[in-house]
């Protein structure tokens, strides 16, 4: 009688953990979500798109508390030109002296920890670009099957220097800046 007892206890203790377990991972269409660039320079600026790879989101309770994601390098695209100058703006971005595609094909973010703010979310994060890892945060706005956020990332904690005034003198018209912008849509 005792072992039925103590197996029954035990029976019942999974089965309300599993009830009361609501962690749900929410993998993201990667063909319905976009990540478009800017970059910025004292004379204008560029943009495009990068292609995620893969990503999903973590939530527990309906809260969002993760996520981790890759992105395609080699689709660096950019949109607002052209032509000939268009594919020398992708392949320039695809060089070495920008992301190394060739050898660095793709780039990830692993959210470390998320925080619910309101009507959004405060995201700390590793993002790697070129096996280069720094910190970032942002916010992270999520509403029923879509998140998105706009944030800016500093290119030369990657070691992307080119252009930058911060490494390079006399470059006056010809720099620059070193923050390019991100907005990422997601949908899942």
């Amino acid at each position: 009688m005792k072992n039925i007892l103590l197996k029954s206890t035990a029976i019942l203790s999974i089965l309300l953990f599993v009830a009361f377990t609501t962690t749900e991972t929410k993998i993201v269409d990667t063909k319905e979500s976009t990540i478009n660039w800017v970059g910025h320079k004292v004379t204008g600026q560029h943009e495009g798109t990068i292609t995620l790879q893969q990503g999903s989101l973590e939530f527990d309770a309906n809260q969002l508390t993760g996520g981790n994601f890759v992105m395609d390098m080699t689709t660096i695209n950019t949109t607002d030109l052209e032509g000939e100058y268009k594919n020398k703006l992708d392949g320039h971005l695809k060089a070495d002296d920008f992301f190394g595609v060739e050898n660095h094909k793709t780039a990830s973010l692993v959210f470390n920890s998320v925080t619910k703010n309101g009507e959004t979310y405060s995201v700390v994060g590793d993002l790697t670009i070129k096996n280069i890892t720094n910190e970032i945060s942002f916010e992270l706005a999520v509403s029923e099957n879509t998140a998105s956020t706009t944030f800016q990332v500093d290119r030369t904690k990657y070691g992307i220097k080119y252009g930058s005034a911060s490494f390079f003198d006399g470059l006056k018209d010809k720099a620059i800046y070193n923050e390019f912008d991100l907005t990422v849509s997601l949908k899942f």
